[in-house]
């Protein structure tokens, strides 16, 4: 008898850990042993956590204990020692625009539009250039740690292509303008091309399909009434430069009885909560009041600004306002390149000198316009910009033992001062591995530089024909 109740005792031991294990949900992917700085409504940070990921989403997210006594799965990343946040995101770029990289600096913002920029879109850009340009920026993008951005240039269904087939997440805005480029030669042909492309990729995992018209000094009044008029019909975002410098400013009241950019799209029925305004560095907190009206996205762009002389945009008081504001690189022609830690680390301290306050802009609101609050400002929040359950698995894991890094205090000071894009060691966008240990999984880098090289001897021709 007491050799069958012992026999029956160790059954029972046997039994309970396999019982354990089958109870366990399988899913797909666990991000485990890392700090996760989850950028919550709490701004949780989880040391020793874990993120499990099913079908694209995240399925929970706690201390790696709780999570594998919930779930099991066959891929399992191990962030030990590393810092886990969510993806980052660049708020306005022109991602096809990394093939000028260096064509034409110091200048300023006219000058260098329509005496370098324009000429040379005119005589490169084709569909084949976007794309390689296209395929170049992800790279980039996909190394520094960005899972999400903003585009707007030409030929953006190959844009909204690349992105796709890279695994990346995108706003991709078809631009549209009042002169002849490179897609499209009319108005109308661009506005059918812009329906066309939204139409196709509207409804897609990845691609958010936008419009795009270029800017109020490059898109008259009723063209921009009529890309508002096409947003309306097929309910998707406008992308827009915005009080970008005091050149825009000046042509604008010039041309319409002194009111200012901002002032004359809200008069014409412009602005909603589906715009994304790039730049705003023209704006008072009155045309502040009236884009936190609107619901309007705001993309800051310090790095470009600085580099263009365009001005300072009132940073501290759009975040005092709560305004979605989040932060973006601008295209690497006048950047120039795609580094949103660069972005972080120069907003914080552009905004100390330039206020003559060292407390604004401090490193966690620097953090958040690079996540959650650019989640905001490309009117994604609900999906992306923080790590927490029921939102996509864009999810990136940094690691923090670099000389640059050591010691280590404070991690939103790190990840802000003192990070850099190569510190990036793994990206997942969607519930997908797209870089593993520094290894791009679905870009192949060696024949990206050999074909943007390539670019380099026709736009070198291009420019002294």
């Amino acid at each position: 008898m007491k050799k069958l109740t012992f026999l029956l005792f160790v059954s029972l031991l046997l039994f309970l850990p396999l019982k354990t294990l089958a109870q366990r949900k399988l899913v797909d992917l666990i991000v485990q042993n890392g700090t996760i700085v989850t950028m919550d409504a709490n701004r949780r940070i989880i040391e020793n956590g874990a993120v499990a990921v099913n079908k694209g989403e995240i399925v929970a997210v706690g201390t790696a204990v709780e999570i594998s006594q919930k779930f099991s799965s066959k891929q399992i990343v191990n962030a030990n020692g590393k810092v886990v946040i969510p993806g980052l995101v660049n708020t306005h770029t022109h991602i096809p625009m990394t093939l000028f990289r260096g064509i034409s600096d110091d200048l300023d913002l006219q000058d260098w539009l329509t005496k370098f920029i324009f000429p040379a879109e005119a005589k490169n850009v084709t569909e084949d250039f976007v794309r390689v340009g296209t395929r170049l920026g992800l790279a980039e993008m996909i190394r520094g740690g960005t899972t999400t951005y903003c585009d707007m240039y030409y030929f953006e269904d190959a844009v909204a292509d690349e992105t796709f087939k890279a695994g990346m997440r995108g706003v991709l805005g078809e631009t549209i303008i009042d002169f002849p480029v490179p897609d499209n030669k009319t108005w109308d042909e661009g506005l059918a091309y812009t329906e066309r492309f939204v139409k196709k990729w509207q409804g897609n995992s990845l691609i958010v399909p936008a419009i795009a018209p270029h800017a109020p000094y490059t898109v008259s009044e009723e063209h921009l009434k009529s890309a508002r008029a096409l947003s309306d019909k097929l309910n998707a975002p406008l992308v827009i430069h915005l009080a970008e410098a005091v050149t825009e400013t000046d042509f604008i009241q010039q041309k319409h009885k002194g009111i200012r950019p901002i002032e004359f799209v809200e008069k014409i029925g412009f602005l909603n909560n589906r715009v994304i305004a790039a730049h705003v560095i023209q704006a008072n907190e009155r045309e502040l009041e009236i884009l936190k009206m609107r619901g309007v996205g705001i993309a800051h762009n310090p790095q470009s600004n600085m580099k263009l002389a365009a001005g300072v945009a009132p940073v501290p008081l759009m975040l005092k306002m709560d305004l979605p504001v989040g932060l973006g690189t601008d295209g690497a022609a006048s950047n120039n390149d795609l580094s949103m830690w660069e972005e972080m680390d120069t907003a914080a301290k552009l905004h100390k000198v330039f206020s003559g306050d060292p407390k604004v802009v401090p490193a966690q609101q620097a953090f958040e316009m690079a996540t959650i609050r650019a989640a905001r400002a490309l009117h994604l929040e609900k999906i992306i910009g923080s790590i927490e359950t029921g939102k996509r698995a864009d999810i990136v894991i940094v690691d923090f033992d670099g000389l640059n890094q050591t010691p280590f205090y404070n991690v939103y000071s790190h990840l802000v001062y003192a990070t850099k894009a190569d510190d990036v060691r793994t990206v997942i966008i969607e519930g997908k591995v797209v870089m593993r240990d520094r290894r791009l999984l679905t870009l192949d880098e060696n024949v990206i530089k050999k074909d943007a090289n390539a670019y380099r001897q026709k736009i070198i021709k291009s420019l002294s024909d």
